[in-house]
């Protein structure tokens, strides 16, 4: 008997109070009210805990190991009095046989979330992947594009998928889907890598293993054609410049915000995002400057525009809502929409034009007309110019030429041109 109480010792079963607790009934217990620790007999160590807010819960103290430990068993009257009871007892024999019940917890706990980690979706490791990118993506465009194309194009196909169980054959239904690898080349070799890159994610954080079904060399290359052989080069419908005038005479004759923000893009030769975001704070009208931020610019750089007289007075034109930030807010009070200005477009029976496409404008006129330098021009428009030793020269923001540029842009809009064309598809500008 002695050695087997020394036994019991060694394996850490020994009770908090070595006095026996008045074993108490089911009504008893009920009874309890008072806040604070309840032995409840029946079962060494058993207690019944109440918080300040009468709520109640099951512990078991003991020593598991030499160490003190309490040892939750539930909620009560979730768990009744027989219950605590029962699962005491059985804590209590498992300590006994050398097992500890909190780690055997912890391990079954850890078990369980590494096995939901592992059955990780498709859609909830892209989502993850993105918010992982969130601090090197500093244009929240880029992630909403990112989003967008992966939840329109394969979320319906792999979306709830788990990561692991997606195959080549996947991929290829949906990069083949509508035609979409040879109609929409562009968009659909930017899903390949967006899925790509998710599924690269997942292999590194564990949740599936094995080739990359969505990888190009070496294995897509051999089942789709080269994206470079199926590329559709799009157009943006230009007006040609000689039309200009006519075109901004009529424009200044409709009301509205959305006519507005499209006069002043032309006026600017700058991306309808560009200009639909643009906030006060970027303005200095005294200076006649528009200063665009590097997260609202396309390459990623600030772009500064000096504007030119007719710029100037359509920003002064404008009303000031007081807490909104926004040069052209949207009736409600967000973003213009870029569907808006096209709008603008069709009210005016010009739904062959696009936005963009007076950049192309801009382009043709400036270089078919002008004698300002082509890296000049190029600045003007926030193109990156590929030629190193040109990008060098035109580091410096040539802003005094670009001023004079734009200045005689503005004016040349508001000259009444003879010999007006009709309007062509130029390639437009990036």
């Amino acid at each position: 008997m002695r050695s087997h109480s020394l036994w019991r010792v060694f394996c850490g079963v020994a009770e908090i109070m070595p006095k026996r607790a008045q074993e108490l009934t089911a009504l008893e217990v009920g009874r309890i009210k008072k806040p604070g620790m309840h032995a409840v007999g029946g079962v060494p160590g058993l207690h019944l805990q109440v918080t300040d807010t009468g709520a109640g819960s099951w512990l078991l103290r003991v020593l598991v190991g030499g160490k003190r430990r309490e040892i939750g068993l539930g909620g009560y009257p979730a768990v009744t009095l027989a219950q605590a009871r029962e699962k005491a007892r059985a804590t209590r024999e498992d300590i006994v046989k050398g097992i500890d019940p909190v780690a055997q917890r912890k391990a079954a706990r850890s078990a369980l979330m590494a096995q939901h980690e592992a059955r990780s979706t498709f859609d909830e490791c892209a989502r993850r992947f993105i918010e992982s990118k969130a601090a090197e993506w500093k244009n929240p465009k880029h992630r909403a594009q990112w989003a967008a194309t992966l939840e329109t194009y394969a979320s319906p196909t792999i979306g709830k998928l788990n990561v692991q169980d997606v195959t080549l054959a996947h991929v290829v239904k949906i990069l083949e889907a509508d035609n979409l690898w040879t109609t929409k080349t562009e968009t659909a070799s930017r899903l390949r890598g967006r899925i790509e890159a998710v599924l690269d994610w997942a292999t590194v954080r564990g949740y599936r293993a094995g080739d990359n079904p969505a990888r190009w060399k070496g294995h897509l290359d051999k089942l789709l054609p080269a994206p470079s052989k199926t590329k559709v080069i799009e157009h943006h419908a230009a007006l040609p410049y000689a039309q200009i005038n006519d075109f901004i005479t009529e424009l200044r004759q409709r009301a509205g915000m959305a006519a507005r923000a499209l006069e002043f893009a032309i006026l600017t030769a700058a991306r309808s995002g560009e200009v639909r975001g643009a906030c006060w704070d970027e303005i200095d009208l005294d200076a006649a400057l528009w200063t665009i931020p590097a997260e609202r610019m396309k390459a990623g750089k600030e772009h500064v525009i000096p504007l030119a007289p007719q710029a100037v007075a359509v920003l002064k034109s404008l009303p000031r809502i007081e807490g909104n930030p926004l040069v052209f807010p949207a009736p409600r009070g967000g973003v213009l929409s870029d569907m808006t200005l096209g709008a603008v477009l069709k009210r005016m029976g010009r739904a062959d034009l696009t936005a963009h496409g007076f950049r192309s404008t801009f382009r043709d006129w400036a270089g078919e007309t002008t004698a300002y330098p082509r890296e000049v021009i190029e600045h003007a428009l926030a193109h990156q110019l590929k030629d190193k030793a040109e990008a060098a020269y035109a580091r410096g923001s040539l802003l005094l030429k670009r001023r004079r540029l734009m200045a005689d842009w503005a004016a040349f809009c508001e000259a009444k041109q003879a010999g007006a064309g009709e309007v062509v598809a130029i390639r437009g500008a990036a």
